[in-house]
């Protein structure tokens, strides 16, 4: 899916009267089958651009366009359909906690079925196998059958990215997916998000607070700050220079800046693991 911003406000429908916007006239485009790392500190308005291209918020000015069509101009079933072609993946993962594993995943494939198919699924899975192979990418194959509320956090977050493979959508719309993962899954999860949206040809936009993350797994960058665009750069350009301006009054929350280009390479850091 191709998508462009022009000009795009964004105000929250919760923001105080006389707040400040949360997207500030983003001029934006992203071309179909792109993988772009959205990256700023807290309050830069990632989740909020994410929510505009999941058509949860209209635009309070300017524009939002999906494949050439103005989505908000559409008939109210038109816009639905278009909806069902997104795939939002919120930061903590709407899975009914006693429900089970294999349930939780094939829902990504709700949007293409009809009220009885939906409501069969629920008590009959009806494609196991693309379940297995779905959470196997993700290194969860053996909760196949688990219920929800037995699994940790960081599974849960799994759980929710492996949804994304079987829905039927040409957008993935993912939102700070490492949060509750340590360095090795973060690692193995960013690579099979993009290597699963490269193969499938699908747009994908995902928002990192773990800068060296977007950096080694993006090959495009866009940096907000305060709801402005601050750059929209390849990752190989994105220095330690830019990500400093970016974070100013905001540097604990910068975590692994780019180096140097004429810095020597930094002897390996001790990794300290953490059982999720």
């Amino acid at each position: 899916m191709e998508l462009e911003l022009r000009g795009l406000v964004a105000r929250h429908p919760a923001a105080r009267p006389g707040a400040p916007a949360a997207l500030m006239a983003l001029e934006l485009r992203i071309a179909h089958g792109e993988q772009v790392a959205v990256i700023g500190a807290s309050g830069a308005g990632k989740t909020t651009l994410l929510q505009a291209l999941a058509l949860a918020l209209p635009p309070h000015a300017g524009s939002l366009r999906m494949d050439g069509l103005d989505p908000w101009a559409l008939p109210r079933r038109a816009l639905q359909r278009q909806r069902g072609r997104l795939f939002l993946a919120p930061q903590v993962p709407p899975l009914p906690p006693r429900q089970r594993v294999v349930t939780s995943v094939l829902a990504g494939r709700l949007p293409a079925m009809g009220l009885w198919a939906s409501l069969r699924s629920l008590f009959h899975p009806d494609d196991i196998a693309a379940a297995h192979a779905a959470l196997d990418r993700f290194d969860l194959a053996d909760k196949l059958f688990e219920r929800v509320d037995r699994l940790s956090g960081g599974e849960r977050q799994r759980v929710g990215l492996a949804r994304a493979l079987l829905a039927p959508a040409s957008l993935w719309l993912v939102d700070e997916p490492l949060s509750a993962l340590d360095p090795t899954r973060s690692r193995q999860a960013m690579h099979t998000l993009v290597d699963a949206a490269r193969e499938l040809g699908v747009t994908l936009v995902a928002t990192l607070h773990q800068v060296d993350m977007a950096l080694a797994h993006f090959p495009r960058v866009v940096g907000l700050r305060e709801g402005r665009l601050m750059f929209d750069l390849p990752a190989a350009r994105v220095d330690r220079a830019l990500l400093e301006r970016l974070y100013a009054q905001h540097e604990d929350e910068l975590d692994g800046p780019a180096p140097d280009a004429a810095a020597p390479p930094a002897a390996p850091a001790p990794v300290v693991m953490h059982c999720r």
